[in-house]
């Protein structure tokens, strides 16, 4: 069996630092607002892999299912040697394309969490013993060092994250996407489809609350990690669709007049009655608005697959 090799790409106090830059940004502006990756402790990564199993939740189901049907279509189209995943998480949904590619011979995967990385290239190597596995511990936001791999490479980003990010930043990713990649190689992209307003908001809104306690999550990891006292019982979740920016938010809104201490930023931050902090944005797409950010970074979109249902999207596009 190949063994698993792993670059640490972020300083070993990266997490915590951007964490109180974040808290310290974000809870002292108007509106206040908070990034979804602190969300994803070991309790919010499986408070949401509960989440993908709900019926309202159906974006995990959707892109399984195309996954499974254009596989071998990605694998034809790209001929890649190396699949390279950002936010690979636990690489479930990889397998489908790691078991289609013929000729792959490396997986990089790349996550904050080094011991997602551990488990998910074990796994697959105990699945696949002779691929290569070189996982990065680095934040795509920051960019991403990549080791020497053969081409041609295909870059997956998958469960509809991008929707995570608003118009500027996706530019900028898409953009810094593209001066990663060498011509011939490519981008597979998973978008959430813009739909009726019910179904958006029940897939984060769901009737058992699991989503509730997700979204509550970020004030946990806050209180552990920068010893706050916020106490969750005090925030409502809120999921509402904005039609105009064809997104959906996640939203905290206090119940009462509180103020909470973070002596980890020697910040107090108080909310009236009402008040809501921003937890996460979630962009729905369509192709023409893909299609039209793909090629403002360079990048070609040459298959645009659905689920039988048209609720959501892979694109595979290629560098310029």
């Amino acid at each position: 069996m190949s063994p698993l090799s792993i670059t640490r790409a972020l300083p070993a106090d990266a997490t915590t630092a951007a964490l109180r830059a974040d808290v310290v940004q974000g809870l002292t502006r108007t509106p206040k607002q908070l990034p979804p990756k602190w969300f994803y402790d070991a309790r919010g990564s499986e408070l949401f892999e509960e989440i993908t199993t709900l019926p309202e939740y159906y974006p995990t189901r959707a892109e399984r299912e195309i996954l499974r049907a254009r596989a071998a279509r990605i694998a034809a189209a790209t001929g890649a040697r190396t699949l390279i995943e950002l936010g690979s998480g636990s690489s479930d949904k990889t397998r489908h394309l790691i078991g289609a590619l013929p000729e792959l011979h490396t997986y990089v995967p790349v996550d904050v969490s080094e011991s997602a990385l551990t488990a998910a290239g074990e796994a697959l190597l105990a699945e696949y013993p002779g691929l290569t596995v070189h996982a990065l511990v680095a934040d795509f936001q920051r960019g991403i060092p990549l080791p020497a791999v053969p081409g041609p490479r295909l870059l997956a980003f998958l469960g509809g994250t991008i929707g995570n990010l608003l118009p500027r930043e996706r530019s900028v990713f898409l953009r810094a996407v593209h001066d990663l990649l060498s011509p011939g190689d490519a981008l597979l992209l998973g978008t959430d489809l813009v739909k009726d307003e019910a179904t958006l908001v029940a897939a984060y809104d769901d009737a058992r609350g699991v989503t509730a306690a997700f979204d509550k999550n970020v004030l946990h990891v806050v209180n552990r990690e920068l010893g706050a006292d916020f106490d969750p019982a005090d925030f409502a979740h809120i999921a509402l669709w904005d039609a105009g920016n064809e997104w959906i938010e996640m939203r905290l809104r206090a119940r009462r007049d509180l103020t909470a201490k973070i002596p980890g930023v020697d910040l107090a931050v108080t909310f009236a009655a009402g008040e809501e902090l921003r937890t996460e944005v979630s962009a729905k797409f369509r192709e023409s608005g893909v299609r039209a950010e793909l090629a403002a970074a360079g990048l070609t979109l040459a298959h645009w697959w659905t689920d039988g249902k048209d609720r959501f999207a892979l694109s595979l596009a290629f560098r310029d």
